[in-house]
């Protein structure tokens, strides 16, 4: 396998710019995720890696060759799409190695490499069948397999999980991971889905309107993320946030209309409007009182068995967001206080309290 590496890709389709600059190091055997709302260009990048749209700037990089002039077939990728593409007229192994045929390679071999794949993802029982005596995730696993059997330098997968049901999205990651790690692929993986990110990456690109936002480690954009709309982007429930500015001294923060202050953990400039973020795990029901308690009414309470998740409103109208491990009495109306957990963190250890600039979005404190 092979790194890929993406220089400042831009793509436009007339005016319209797809994707700006966009700069990306892939390196050998990783799984990188790209994330981002409908219509950020995630799948327009993987088309571009794939040579199936043109890029109108930069340099693509697969191993040691600008693929930017290659036709696809000279790539040497593979791609699994959303919907299967399968044959119906064909049993799975002659989907399989349909592109073994196109190849011309011999009958013996052909079977040999159908029935070494089949293995690898557990099909061998299921050689002999069509694509509608399948089910979706074994019509899911049969385009894995034809992407596998031609042994490409990199896999590409454009929301491969989209069409299945829960239950089966959360078994099918686990074996799409488990199957990378053991081919030592190098893997990149179009997602909307934030949670298959985080669990299958080892690094995330969050893409907004065509450009990259922020990169790195799952759990470096969780803990730190550069600006608002990565923050309420990763995390499920997502994070709350509320208006708010840096007090006089610069290491504080208060909440606009409301007694409540937090420390900071950083400086910031005195004054500036900010917005408040945290975490719905990071806070904490209490029948306590004070500067740095958060009076909430209730407005929804959802039971999902091992958590329970608090919906509630401040004064001033904001929603906010509490996770609850176990049980809780709290019923629709009731007023309760929160506190934010840790905010006396030890030095280098994530921060509780999360603060952007409200013009711009970007992190302040960090």
């Amino acid at each position: 396998m092979v790194q890929v590496i993406l220089d400042d890709v831009s793509k436009s389709f007339g005016a319209f710019k797809a994707l700006t600059d966009v700069s990306v190091r892939i390196a050998e055997r990783q799984f990188v995720a790209l994330i981002g709302p409908s219509g950020c260009g995630k799948s327009t990048l993987l088309r571009t890696i794939a040579g199936l749209d043109d890029i109108s700037g930069g340099r693509i990089h697969i191993g040691d060759t600008v693929v930017n002039d290659l036709p696809p077939r000279l790539r040497d990728v593979a791609m699994v799409f959303q919907s299967y593409a399968l044959y119906p007229h064909m049993n799975v192994e002659a989907n399989l190695t349909y592109a073994l045929r196109v190849q011309r390679r011999p009958k013996t071999e052909r079977r040999r490499a159908a029935e070494e794949v089949a293995v690898v993802l557990g099909l061998e029982q299921l050689l002999d069948r069509f694509p509608r005596e399948l089910s979706g995730g074994q019509r899911q696993r049969v385009a894995m397999g034809r992407a596998i059997i031609r042994q490409p330098k990199v896999f590409l997968f454009d929301e491969p999980l989209s069409n299945l049901d829960a239950e089966l999205r959360v078994r099918m990651r686990a074996e799409i991971r488990a199957l990378h790690d053991r081919l030592k692929a190098t893997s990149i993986y179009v997602t909307h889905d934030q949670v298959e990110a985080m669990t299958m990456a080892d690094h995330i690109v969050v893409l907004k309107a065509g450009r990259v936002e922020q990169q790195g480690h799952p759990l470096d954009l969780y803990d730190r993320p550069a600006n608002r709309f990565v923050a309420g982007f990763i995390g499920s429930p997502s994070m709350n946030f509320l208006p708010g500015f840096i007090g006089e001294d610069g290491q504080s923060v208060a909440l606009d209309g409301m007694d409540v202050q937090f420390p900071l953990p950083g400086r910031a400039e005195p004054g500036l409007p900010v917005d408040v973020g945290i975490r719905p795990e990071h806070l904490t029901i209490t029948d306590s009182t004070g500067s740095n308690v958060l009076p909430i009414q209730t407005s929804l309470v959802e039971a999902t068995g091992a958590q329970m998740i608090v919906h509630g409103r401040t004064a001033r109208g904001d929603i906010v967001t509490v996770v609850v491990n176990g049980r809780t009495p709290l019923f629709h109306g009731d007023r309760f206080g929160l506190k934010v957990r840790a905010l006396d963190a030890t030095p280098g250890a994530p921060p509780a309290l999360h603060v952007f600039d409200s013009k711009d979005g970007r992190a302040v404190a960090r």
